[in-house]
């Protein structure tokens, strides 16, 4: 009986220490090959798993996390190009989201599509990585993506809560300057990379941002269940932040990023607003984000 209780007790301890430990996101990995020619299709099946096991399987942060409250996200990996013997080109869109208080609701955190992903994979091969020092292009982009997210995440929750998380993703910018890769750099053709991803974030010059993801998740989405009309109002006054940011850098990288994310679920937020900001609300957004104007005809009603 005393061999049993204290295997018992192992068990649970253990059951626990697996719970304490476990780890931060719950990525699902797809890997599409539509314009595949030479390559066996095997090869990307196995980078499908490795990516899986990648971000999966790996400690991001120091902090505890059970498995309710793992991260959601999701890579899309699509290989555009054969570059030659195992060198591939891929395009990745990347998204995050984190469920909303007291509903079944999920809200999109992240929504960006990389088209700078040039990879060297031989199928079997270890993906390694170190915060300290460049090992691969793209172990170097996952994790990227892994501390991206974890700080967006973080800053829903709490004010600034994901600093720690988007330092680590710079310093992996830092090492990567040193690395003739595309997109990491601030002087390239394309101003909507990794490099501005993660600089805009931590401009100071965009730090109503930071607080304006906290302020629409936290106090605004997560208070809908409890009082609609303030969780709204709280929103709107989000958007009247994202029009000044829009006025003085309307090419900052996070604007796009934003409406990406939240196209959808400003259009239904706000359909069911006051005339005032139903009016408020539809003038901001077609202003801001043109692209999604049809989208937006819904807080009016108009077809």
């Amino acid at each position: 009986m005393k061999v049993r209780i204290v295997l018992l007790l192992m068990f649970v301890f253990s059951c626990c220490s697996i719970l304490a430990d476990a780890q931060e996101l719950k990525c699902m990995v797809k890997v599409n090959t539509p314009k595949l020619q030479s390559t066996d299709p095997r090869v990307f099946q196995t980078l499908q798993k490795s990516v899986f096991e990648f971000m999966n399987n790996r400690k991001w942060t120091d902090d505890a996390f059970d498995l309710a409250e793992k991260i959601e996200c999701s890579m899309l990996i699509t290989v555009t190009e054969e570059l030659g013997s195992d060198n591939y080109k891929f395009q990745v869109t990347i998204q995050s989201s984190r469920p909303v208080h007291n509903s079944s609701y999920t809200t999109t955190l992240f929504n960006f599509s990389d088209k700078d992903w040039k990879v060297n994979y031989v199928e079997y091969q270890p993906l390694e990585y170190e915060d300290s020092k460049y090992t691969s292009n793209l172990t170097s982009m996952l994790a990227f993506y892994a501390y991206m997210i974890i700080g967006l995440d973080y800053d829903s929750f709490s004010a600034k809560g994901g600093q720690a998380y988007f330092d680590k993703a710079k310093n992996i910018v830092n090492i990567m300057q040193n690395v003739d890769e595309d997109g990491w750099k601030p002087f390239e053709k394309n101003l909507k990379n990794r490099y501005w991803v993660n600089e805009n974030i931590i401009n100071q010059r965009f730090e109503s941002f930071r607080m304006l993801m906290y302020n629409y998740h936290r106090l605004g989405l997560d208070m809908m269940y409890t009082n609609e009309a303030l969780g709204r109002a709280t929103i709107l006054n989000c958007l009247k932040q994202i029009e000044k940011m829009y006025e003085d850098s309307p090419n900052a990288v996070w604007l796009s990023i934003f409406f990406a994310s939240k196209s959808d679920e400003l259009a239904n937020i706000f359909a069911g607003g006051t005339p005032q900001e139903k009016q408020q609300s539809y003038q901001i957004l077609t202003r801001c984000d043109p692209m999604n104007s049809n989208r937006y005809k819904r807080i009016t009603g108009a077809h």
